[in-house]
């Protein structure tokens, strides 16, 4: 398993190659100035071919060692992986309705794409979630999020993936079909992890809820390419097809989109509620706390938690 994972620290940008262990000390290189390190990353999968130790070797060459040990990591800020410095360079954006248990007769032949926002919505772990005033129902939705890196001839090309919510305001879209642009626009949980493998056929998890303190909600979800009803391919390759979204040097983040989540057992999702998704097969953990600002009067009763 090919793990990059980039962060601040004393700073500076650094990556890192490994996923940490908790309580160990974290291994990370410089980012060179000026780099482009979304297209490092892509060069060096490209040039590996598959092969492990080749690929980190390529990425570590040339550039110093730091051990970062376990007493200083108060001082090692994660980021999302390859975020650009310029925010507006990175798109979030994600297909809906595309597993397999979300299929009806009114299923269309490619699923529904929207844009969440720019570099700014995406929230690593401890960063809180906003959404706006106004939303009506919120879900979270557990998700694998392929990253590419747009070169200078216009090529999108796939570094990897990670995991994320796409937390949405499902209320909205429920009472009208025609809101899906509006309903995605609150921030983006994401994962700091960037798997260098093609993207997983199987993710298994839970998502727990927690409101001051005591769990109000559980549940599984199930995802992976071999949840989807469409083809990976054909949903990519039909995205990219629009020469407007391939400025050169933007990354872009694409949620593929959820199976069932809190919403659909019943569950309200309130301000300041706690949403934490554990990608069990994954070993990756991501949470993340809803800011929700008015005009709720009354937080809604806490809900069941559900087997």
């Amino acid at each position: 398993m090919n793990v990059f994972f980039e962060c601040a620290y004393r700073g500076e940008r650094h990556f890192g190659l490994d996923l940490p262990a908790d309580g160990e000390a974290v291994r990370i290189h410089p980012v060179r100035p000026g780099e482009d390190l979304g297209a490092s990353v892509v060069a060096a999968v490209a040039a590996a071919g598959g092969d492990g130790p080749a690929l980190r070797a390529a990425l570590a060459a040339g550039r110093p060692e730091m051990i970062v040990p376990a007493t200083g990591l108060d001082g090692l800020v994660l980021r999302p992986p390859l975020l650009p410095a310029s925010l507006g360079d990175a798109m979030v954006s994600g297909f809906m309705q595309t597993h397999n248990v979300k299929v009806d007769a009114a299923t269309q032949t490619q699923p529904n794409w929207f844009v969440k926002g720019l570099g700014e919505v995406l929230k690593v772990s401890g960063e809180p979630l906003s959404v706006p005033p106004g939303a009506v129902a919120l879900c979270e939705e557990a998700e694998v999020v392929l990253v590419y890196v747009t070169d200078e001839d216009g090529s999108p090309r796939y570094a990897g993936y990670t995991f994320g919510n796409d937390l949405t305001d499902i209320g909205r879209f429920r009472r009208h079909a025609g809101h899906l642009s509006y309903a995605k626009l609150c921030d983006a949980g994401v994962a700091p992890w960037l798997f260098l493998d093609e993207p997983p056929r199987s993710v298994t998890g839970r998502v727990t809820i927690e409101r001051d303190g005591a769990r109000v909600w559980e549940g599984e979800f199930a995802t992976g390419t071999k949840a989807l009803h469409f083809g990976l391919e054909d949903m990519m390759s039909g995205l990219f097809s629009h020469g407007a979204l391939l400025h050169p040097g933007r990354v872009h983040y694409v949620y593929l989109g959820a199976d069932r989540s809190s919403f659909h057992g019943g569950f309200a999702m309130a301000d300041r509620d706690r949403v934490t998704l554990d990608f069990d097969s994954h070993g990756i953990s991501l949470t993340n706390t809803v800011s929700w600002p008015g005009p709720q009067a009354t937080r809604p009763v806490a809900g069941r938690v559900a087997g």
